[in-house]
C-alpha cells in the first residue's frame, strides 16, 4: 500500500541543477538550493549534464548552477562546452566559484554565463542570483531605438556598444606606494600594446579627493564630472562618455572632480553603473582606487577580474595588507582576486633584500607576483609634466615592467576570445 500510494503522488517538478564534481564539496549550496527550491532541483556531475543538455527534458529547467573549484581549472574546456550547450537550450548559468582564476571565470562569462557567486556563498547572494535571473529582461537596445526611446549609443570609434571589458582595479595598500602611478601607466600601455589594434582602455579615477590621474596626463578636471557623479542613476551610455576626456586620443579618462568630495556620495549602484557603462564601451577598465575602504570598495572588488594591491617593503605595507586580508576574509569577501604588486624592490643582486621579500610573502602566507624596480627622479618629472613614462623615459625599467605587464593581461584576453 504504501510503495502504491508513493506511486500515486506527483513528483516535484524540476526546475534546476546543480553542476560539480562533486556536490558535497558545496555543502552551503546544497542547503541554499533546498531553501529556494525545496525538492525541485537536481544534482548533476559534468558528464551527466553533458548528456542530458542535449535532451528535450533539459527545456524545463530554468537554471542550472554550475560549481567550481581551482581543482577543476583542467576541466575548462568541458566546463565551456557546459555553458555553451545551456544557452543554446535557453537555459540561464550561474556560477558558483571557488578560488577560479580570474581568467578562467572571465572565460565562461564570455561564453554566455548570466553570473556568478563566490563560495563560500555569502548570505542571500543565491536567492539575489536567482532573482535578477527571473527578471523580465529589458527590450533589445535596436528595438528601443526603432520605437525611439534609446539612441544607440556607440564607442570612441563609432562602433556599436558590445564590450565586456575587463575590470582591472589598483589599490595601494599605503600612502606613496605608487599605486597612481602604476594605474596610468598601465593604462596607456594597454591601450598602446597593438601597432595595429590595440585595445580600447578607460581608466576611471575613483580616489574622489586626492585622484592624481589627471595630473599625471595634465588634463583638466570638469564640472561634468561631478554632474555624472552626483546623478548616477540617470546616467546613459552617452552622459557616460561625454564625462570622459582623452589623453592623445588613446586613453580615456574619467578624471576625479575638481572639488573634494565625501567617497560616500557614491553608493554601491552608482559604482556598479560607472563601471558596467565602461565596461560596455572599452576592452579595459583600470580602477584607481582610494586607499580607504568604504561601503563601494566591495563592490569594485566583486566586479574585478584581477584586484591589484599594491606595496612596499616595510613594515606599514605588511600590515596594512594584513589588515585587508583579515577585513575580506572576515566578511567572505574574494580575497583570492587580489594580486600583490612590490614597488621599489630590490635589485637582482640585493640578495638581503630579496631574502626580505621572500620573509614577507611567507609572514603574510601571500604571493608577490609582481616585482617593480625604483623609477627615481624620471618618475616625479614624468607626473609633473602630466606624461606617460613611455613618452618621457621610454628606456626606464620600471617602465618596461608595466609594459610586460600590460602585454601579458592583453595576450590572455586574447587567448580567452579564442577559446570562447
Amino acid at each position: 500500500m504504501s510503495s502504491s500510494a508513493a506511486l500515486q503522488q506527483d513528483p516535484a517538478k524540476i526546475i534546476a541543477c546543480t553542476v560539480s564534481r562533486d556536490v558535497q564539496n558545496f555543502d552551503l549550496l546544497i542547503e541554499d538550493m533546498e531553501t529556494e527550491l525545496g525538492e525541485s532541483w537536481g544534482d548533476l556531475s559534468f558528464a551527466d549534464a553533458a548528456a542530458f543538455l542535449a535532451q528535450p527534458e533539459a527545456a524545463e529547467l530554468e537554471f542550472i548552477a554550475i560549481a567550481v573549484d581551482d581543482r577543476d581549472e583542467d576541466q575548462m574546456t568541458t566546463i565551456g562546452e557546459l555553458v555553451r550547450a545551456a544557452k543554446e537550450a535557453q537555459i540561464h548559468v550561474i556560477l558558483i566559484t571557488e578560488e577560479v582564476s580570474p581568467m578562467a571565470l572571465h572565460q565562461l562569462l564570455r561564453l554566455g554565463a548570466d553570473t556568478f557567486v563566490p563560495y563560500p556563498l555569502p548570505e542571500g547572494s543565491l536567492h539575489e542570483a536567482i532573482e535578477n535571473l527571473r527578471k523580465p529582461p529589458a527590450a533589445p537596445v535596436a528595438a528601443q531605438t526603432a520605437q525611439g526611446a534609446v539612441p544607440l549609443h556607440r564607442t570612441a570609434t563609432g562602433s556599436r556598444v558590445d564590450h565586456e571589458g575587463i575590470v582591472l582595479p589598483i589599490h595601494g595598500l599605503a600612502g606613496g606606494v605608487g599605486a597612481s602611478t602604476l594605474a596610468v601607466n598601465l593604462a596607456w600601455e594597454l591601450a598602446n600594446v597593438g601597432k595595429d589594434s590595440s585595445p580600447k582602455v578607460c581608466l576611471l579615477d575613483f580616489d574622489l579627493q586626492f585622484g592624481s590621474a589627471s595630473t599625471y596626463l595634465d588634463l583638466p578636471r570638469r564640472e561634468a564630472v561631478y554632474e555624472l557623479l552626483s546623478d548616477v542613476a540617470s546616467m546613459d551610455d552617452e552622459a557616460f562618455h561625454q564625462a570622459l576626456l582623452t589623453y592623445n586620443d588613446k586613453l580615456h579618462v574619467l578624471t576625479a572632480p575638481a572639488d573634494m568630495l565625501p567617497l560616500d556620495i557614491l553608493a554601491p549602484d552608482d559604482i556598479i553603473a560607472l563601471i558596467e557603462a565602461a565596461r560596455r564601451q572599452f576592452d579595459f577598465v583600470v580602477i584607481d582606487m582610494p586607499k580607504t575602504l568604504v561601503a563601494w570598495t566591495e563592490t569594485v572588488l566583486n566586479q574585478a577580474h584581477v584586484y591589484f594591491g599594491v606595496l612596499e617593503l616595510d613594515m606599514r605595507s605588511a600590515q596594512n595588507a594584513l589588515r585587508l586580508i583579515r577585513a575580506l576574509k572576515s566578511e567572505d569577501l574574494p580575497y583570492e582576486k587580489l594580486r600583490y604588486v612590490l614597488n621599489r624592490a630590490p635589485r637582482f643582486t640585493d640578495l638581503t633584500g630579496k631574502s626580505r621579500v621572500k620573509r614577507m610573502a611567507e609572514n603574510l602566507d601571500i604571493e608577490i607576483e609582481l616585482q617593480l624596480p625604483e623609477g627615481g627622479k624620471p618618475v616625479v618629472q614624468a607626473s609633473d609634466h602630466g606624461m606617460p613614462l613611455s613618452e618621457s623615459a621610454a628606456k626606464l625599467p620600471l617602465r618596461k615592467e608595466i609594459q610586460k605587464l600590460a602585454k601579458s593581461l592583453v595576450e590572455h584576453a586574447q587567448i580567452n576570445a579564442r577559446t570562447a
